[in-house]
């Protein structure tokens, strides 16, 4: 017996050290940091004795259960992970960590090969980040679809009132509202990517029938279903980019996909001033259609390239993988855990800081559900009631969006804890812009537009407060919660929105003006009130604990632990 175990270690011993040679890095680092740190895989060819093999088939009476172990214990081996028990403090980065055998030593090494990384990150921008921007693009322009259609023949071809349009804007956020916390459900609990594509195809569809409405009552159940569907999107971005970006690259990375509204922006003003040339059948329907059309071949292409997670993505080897996890960690926020934890859930309802911003995205898209979807309705008074003026005037807002929601994440990213100054800073201008366009002379139509243009600065505050969950909260369940919670607050403000808009006040819209005002001046308090409140949160924590290094990992398991029940994690503000 004891020969057949000296051959075998013999041989495993060199085949491992053979597939370590194709490990990036290997080279350079120590044998025991890449040596598996748990069960060795030659156990099972050992030739037992009956004796042996009955105990093995007892059931197991050691002192420590599979349910028992708890992440931090190196016990807990692939044969534990096999055995269809759930270890629920378990990240399912550190069940593929030991199933593959990568030590976290090896992962603080690697970690410090600064080319790899690099490498590694311009990998993921080229999988993730194209597909997560042009669902944006689509997302964008399909929730256009509606003012650029009130633009054209929408009203006199449905017989739809400007009053009933105040409610087919606000009830796609209705739709929102119901899906919301049921499709973060989904997302979490079955696989992120499938879940996503699935409902991009089927937002598609609700598109295409949207065109065979002939009344207010099936544009409103249209838009109704189509805010189910499209629901999940922004929160399951926000989460999907928290799980492959690091925290200082996050607020980019989100702000390079929400430039997308932008983009979507100025290519369907340019898109419907083609489709406005048409004769002879309604342009509004050949929006829906065209829009429907495209959105369904895109979530063909998003159920085929769209990963759910690090651990089981396609176009990744289990190094890079290892790395990628490796790089999460740093973010103390987990990677990723499909059960759902009601005491994470309480605790993320009872977390201040999440009803901070849920009041701030509360106001923030007040403002947007009145400014996006009235918005093109006061530059066609501009355009002194050209269908086709208004269309190319509202291109260049376009340009100015890309530009705030650019810049000001981008900001965030380059310089440590500036983000609440950014998300103040980029309120002044729609501030600004939202006075002159209030208390300017129609005649003054250049003033006007650039004005008006000003007013979208808004959106870089809501990108940087909508990435704030992924970013500053741990727990995965913890975090599902407090980005759907935040979600609510977007539903709900860009239902009251439009209707501060009041159709009396046309062009100008005094209240609407009114209104915006006062929620970025509210907001303003609220990003003050956040930025004390969490810089508070790290100095009792330093206090209490000493000062943490984002790069210190090496001896740190990845369990689903919340922010208030690790004493390392740190926020960013």
């Amino acid at each position: 017996m004891l020969s057949s175990l000296t051959t075998t270690t013999t041989s495993w011993q060199h085949n491992y050290t053979k597939s370590t040679s194709q490990i990036p890095f290997a080279n350079s680092l120590p044998s025991t940091l890449i040596m598996p740190p748990v069960s060795l895989p030659f156990k099972s060819t050992i030739s037992a004795s009956p004796s042996e093999k009955m105990a093995d088939q007892a059931p197991r009476t050691d002192d420590m259960s599979i349910k028992e172990k708890t992440l931090a214990d190196p016990e807990t081996t692939e044969m534990d992970l096999k055995t269809g028990e759930v270890i629920e403090d378990l990240d399912a980065a550190e069940v593929f960590l030991r199933q593959h055998n990568f030590s976290h030593a090896y992962l603080a090494e690697i970690l410090q090969d600064e080319a790899a990384c690099k490498k590694l990150v311009r990998k993921v921008n080229w999988t993730l980040m194209p597909l997560l921007c042009g669902t944006y693009l689509l997302q964008y322009i399909d929730k256009q679809a509606l003012s650029y259609s009130a633009v054209f023949d929408l009203f006199t071809s449905t017989g739809t009132t400007s009053d009933e349009y105040s409610w087919l804007t606000s009830i796609f956020y209705f739709g929102y509202l119901v899906s919301e916390w049921p499709s973060s459900y989904l997302a979490q609990h079955f696989p992120t990517g499938t879940v996503l594509s699935c409902f991009v195809t089927i937002w598609g569809s609700v598109l295409m029938l949207t065109a065979a409405c002939s009344n207010f009552t099936g544009l409103a159940i249209c838009r109704f279903i189509l805010g189910c569907f499209e629901a999940p999107i922004t929160p399951c971005f926000m989460m999907l980019v928290g799980m492959w970006f690091t925290r200082k690259e996050q607020p980019s990375r989100a702000g390079i996909f929400y430039c997308f509204n932008g983009v979507g922006s100025m290519v369907g003003g340019i898109l419907f001033y083609g489709v406005g040339q048409l004769d002879g059948f309604p342009v509004w329907r050949v929006i829906f259609l065209l829009c429907g059309g495209l959105t369904i071949i895109w979530g063909i292409v998003l159920f085929f390239f769209l990963p759910n997670n690090i651990m089981t993505a396609k176009f990744f080897s289990p190094e890079e993988k290892a790395l990628l996890i490796a790089r999460s960690q740093t973010n103390r926020t987990g990677v990723y855990n499909p059960k759902i934890k009601m005491s994470q859930v309480k605790e993320a309802l009872l977390d201040p800081q999440i009803w901070i911003l849920f009041l701030f995205v509360l106001c923030n898209e007040g403002i947007n559900g009145g400014f996006a979807n009235f918005g093109k309705l006061i530059v066609k008074g501009i355009a002194h009631g050209d269908a086709l003026k208004t269309t190319a005037y509202g291109i260049p807002s376009g340009g100015f969006q890309v530009f705030f929601v650019f810049t000001g994440p981008y900001l965030a990213s380059k310089f440590k804890n500036i983000r609440t100054y950014i998300m103040a800073l980029y309120l002044l201008p729609t501030i600004i812009g939202t006075s002159l366009v209030w208390k300017l002379p129609r005649s003054n139509s250049n003033g006007l537009l650039v004005s008006y243009y000003l007013i979208g600065s808004f959106v870089a505050s809501l990108v940087l407060a909508l990435q704030m969950p992924a970013n500053n909260v741990a727990g995965y369940t913890k975090r599902v919660t407090s980005t759907a919670f935040v979600f609510l607050a977007y539903c709900i403000g860009n239902i009251c929105g439009p209707h501060a808009f009041l159709a009396a006040e046309a062009p100008v819209y005094q209240t609407g003006c009114k209104f915006i005002i006062a929620c970025a001046v509210i907001q303003l308090a609220l990003v003050v009130a956040l930025r004390m409140l969490l810089m508070h949160r790290n100095k009792k924590r330093d206090a209490e604990f000493g000062l943490v290094s984002d790069m210190d990992t090496s001896e740190e398991t990845i369990e689903d632990l919340t922010d208030f029940e690790n004493p390392r994690f740190r926020y960013s503000y």
